[in-house]
């Protein structure tokens, strides 16, 4: 399996993880409003801080975002492009987010694809203090209570990234198990999720958000994706028992790569190593 060294040496806990509560609810965001606020307003209003998101179709102006590229140092294994600000209009296409806390304030992780004015298709790492709703669409949600994502620098990639941490309950309405999840890098997606899922109980789960980094990618449909540093939105994910019984993950992705392809397939388990970092909930469906 492919592997990509990090900067610093690997952390010795490959998944990090924490046991919560949630619920699934959905909420508009209004025009007008900064994108970080309109998501924090929404969960806010069934009592949640915080947790993932999925957003089918929206439109954003002004849009703020960077693409995968290469480091220019070896302090990183990869990092970020300059900022990019298409004009007029852009209109999400499919996206994930988490919503959590960086430096004691709000704050989302959210990797996408679109259609900017002009027709151009495009994707990458939404940034969230220049991004604002220029029309209202619905968010579909997953609110977490018991958890929460909080960036911290994380050692290994030399980046400050998000992670799961118990918080104290808001007493918010759930009706779900729900594990926070961060797998770390040089791990598949797929059989990391699923030895998760074997150790604590889980047969059957639904994962909510999925936002992260592959080590390129490779797809049953057999599309392969050389350039090593990805943005990655999970389009959709279930966890169900396979033919032996045991659970099996099945992962729906799209992507934007440092030279700027896009690609979108059903990722082929165990040859699809993480970069980065790969954040998501696992919704218990039991």
């Amino acid at each position: 399996m492919r592997q990509v060294r990090q900067p610093g040496s690997p952390v010795a806990e490959r998944i990090q993880w924490v046991e919560a509560r949630g619920r699934a609810v959905s909420f508009t965001v209004p025009a007008g409003l900064p994108l970080l606020e309109a998501v924090r307003q929404g969960f806010a209003a069934y009592g949640f801080a915080g947790g993932v998101a999925n957003i089918a179709g929206g439109a954003l102006g002004p849009l703020a975002y960077v693409m995968p590229a290469l480091s220019a140092t070896p302090d990183h294994a990869a990092f970020y492009s300059e900022t990019y600000r298409p004009q007029g209009i852009t209109r999400l296409s499919t996206a994930t987010m988490t919503l959590g806390v960086r430096d004691e304030a709000p704050f989302f992780h959210c990797h996408a694809l679109w259609t900017e004015e002009g027709g151009r298709k495009s994707g990458g790492h939404i940034l969230p203090e220049e991004t604002v709703v220029a029309e209202a669409f619905v968010v579909d949600a997953f609110g977490l209570d018991g958890a929460d994502f909080s960036a911290a620098p994380d050692p290994e990639t030399n980046f400050k990234l998000f992670g799961p941490v118990s918080t104290a309950s808001s007493g918010a309405t759930t009706d779900r198990r729900a594990f926070a999840v961060r797998l770390r890098p040089n791990q598949d997606f797929a059989l990391t999720l699923e030895e998760f899922c074997r150790a604590h109980g889980v047969s059957h789960a639904r994962i909510r958000g999925g936002v992260g980094s592959t080590i390129g990618a490779r797809f049953v449909e057999g599309i392969d994706v050389e350039p090593f540093a990805t943005e990655l939105t999970v389009t959709s994910g279930l966890i169900a028992p396979g033919p032996d019984g045991t659970p099996e993950a099945t992962l729906d992705v799209a992507l934007v790569d440092y030279t700027g392809a896009l690609a979108q397939g059903r990722l082929v388990r165990g040859d699809n190593p993480v970069l980065m970092t790969m954040e998501l909930v696992l919704e218990v469906m039991d």
